[in-house]
Formats: structure tokens, C-alpha cells, sequence
């Protein structure tokens, strides 16, 4: 079992028994090691002791990085979608297909993807010759079958298996705590011109900042049409890296996730809990 995995059956449990306040003691039975080694766990995984990681899982918590973020993002999305010339500083960046790479969905193309082993659970990964085309999270093994979305995305194109290339891949987009970001990705993509503008939006929302639905719809100059941006949310391709995971409900809620509720939860808490306050 690697670290996420033993977060994520902590994060489980501490939910079920929340009422009770389970203590270090009860976690370290619960991952079958001693108590350090919980506590080094949550340090060499996130940085912060348990008790402080779950404290980024609370409601409250998400409410207050809500209010902390409005300001940071009200002018990051004013600047980032003014147009697309403004998005050369992002550190990942999203091109469309063009409408004859979207009719065509991939024909004569030959698309590579692989599985992964990643900081947040076992994914897939794909790419075209242009960029990072498919990025997504799975509780069970990879199978030797094509992801079934990245089918779906590019349904005539023909297919090739490269895990250590997928490997190479996953180095760049979770990098070493400490070393470079994942600066120049270049993202592939087969999407409507909606989905293209709440994608572009998600980039704009710095790590350990939270925004809604209806913020991002807003900034679009679409008042009102939260549900579209929670559906091209769900359509997002490429997880992690084009952040649909911090977009939540006004209420503080998390929840709504393609890869598990839990899973979100874990993601934005890690990123709380690793990134100095706005």
C-alpha cells in the first residue's frame, strides 16, 4: 500500500468515526504501523501533522479559503481571460483541437498513454505528438484496455502503450517537493469553446486557493450558468493539472469530483496544508 492509499483509508475512517475523535493511536492500528510512523506519514506525505491535515478537511476551513481567495482570483481571472494572448505565463497551457482534428477525432493520429503510479493514487496518462491529452485517476490496477474516456475523446485514432514514457510524463506533472514546477506542459485537447474557457479559467486559480462555480461563470460573462461550469468540469480530461478540484460549492462543500469525493477532499487539503496562506 503506498502513502496515498493509507491517507485516503485514515481519511475514511476518521470520517465514519469523526464523533468519536479518533486518536493517533486508533490511526496507527487502523494502518497497521506504530504511532511515529503515522506522524512521519503525514509529514513526508503533506507536510503537517494529522491532526493539522484534517483540520484543511473542515468545512470551515474551505469557507475561510474561499473568502481568502475572492480577491486573488477576481483579478487573476479579470487579467487571464481578457484574452488568450494573456495566458503565455501560465505554467500549463491549453490548446484546442482544431474544428478538423474535432470532426475527425483522431484518425490517422497515433496517440500514446501508460499507467502511473502518482502521489494521489494510480492514473492514466495519454498524449499526442502536440501535448498531454489525458490524465486520470483510478482506484483499481490500469488494465491493458485503453482508458475508456481517452477512447471516447479520440475515438478513430490508433493507440500505443508506453508506460515509461507515461513514467517521464508523471515526473513532470508531480514534481519533487522543492524542485521546479511543471513549467511549459502543453495541454492537447478535443473540447467545445465553453469547455476551452472554464479550462483556461481553472488554470488561473493558484494552488491552496478555492473558488465556485458561479465565480467562474461570472468571470465568463455567464451570470447565472454555474450548473454549465460544474458540467464542463465533469468533462475535464486531464485531472491534477487543469485544477477543476478547486472549484467547490458556495456552502463550503466538497463534493461532485470524476475521481471520488475523497480523493478531492485529499487534494485540496494537501494543498492547504503545503502552500503558505493567500
Amino acid at each position: 500500500m503506498n502513502d496515498y492509499a493509507r491517507v485516503e483509508s485514515l481519511l475514511r475512517h476518521l470520517e465514519a468515526a469523526r464523533l468519536e475523535q479518533p486518536s493517533v493511536s486508533d490511526l496507527a492500528r487502523l494502518a497497521g504501523v506504530g504511532e511515529t510512523q503515522v506522524h512521519r506519514l503525514f509529514q513526508r506525505w503533506a507536510g503537517v501533522s494529522p491532526k493539522d491535515f484534517l483540520q484543511c478537511l473542515t468545512v470551515e476551513d474551505a469557507k475561510r479559503r474561499l473568502r481568502d481567495s475572492s480577491s486573488v482570483l477576481d483579478a487573476a481571472l479579470e487579467v487571464g481571460l481578457s484574452g488568450p494572448g494573456r495566458l503565455h505565463d501560465l505554467m500549463v497551457t491549453v490548446e484546442a483541437a482544431s474544428p478538423g482534428e474535432f470532426k475527425d477525432g483522431g484518425a490517422g493520429r497515433s496517440i500514446g498513454w501508460g499507467a502511473v503510479t502518482t502521489p494521489f493514487g494510480q492514473a492514466t496518462v495519454g498524449w499526442t505528438e502536440r501535448g498531454l491529452t489525458h490524465l486520470a485517476f483510478t482506484d483499481a490496477d490500469p488494465s491493458a484496455e485503453v482508458p475508456q474516456r481517452l477512447r471516447e475523446d479520440w475515438p478513430k485514432a490508433t493507440w500505443l502503450r508506453d508506460d515509461a514514457r507515461a513514467a517521464q510524463w508523471a515526473v513532470r506533472i508531480f514534481p519533487e517537493r522543492g524542485s521546479d514546477p511543471s513549467g511549459g506542459l502543453r495541454a492537447h485537447v478535443r473540447a467545445t469553446p465553453f469547455q476551452i474557457q472554464v479550462w483556461r479559467a481553472l488554470l488561473r486559480i493558484p494552488e491552496g486557493a478555492l473558488t465556485t462555480y458561479g465565480r467562474i461563470a461570472a468571470a465568463l460573462g455567464r451570470e447565472g450558468a454555474a450548473r454549465a461550469v460544474g458540467t464542463a468540469c465533469g468533462a475535464n480530461p486531464i485531472g491534477f493539472l487543469i485544477p477543476c478540484h478547486r472549484v467547490i460549492r458556495e456552502t463550503g462543500a466538497v463534493d461532485g469530483y470524476r475521481w471520488g469525493t475523497p480523493r478531492k477532499r485529499i487534494l485540496l487539503a494537501y494543498e492547504s496544508a503545503t502552500t503558505a496562506p493567500l
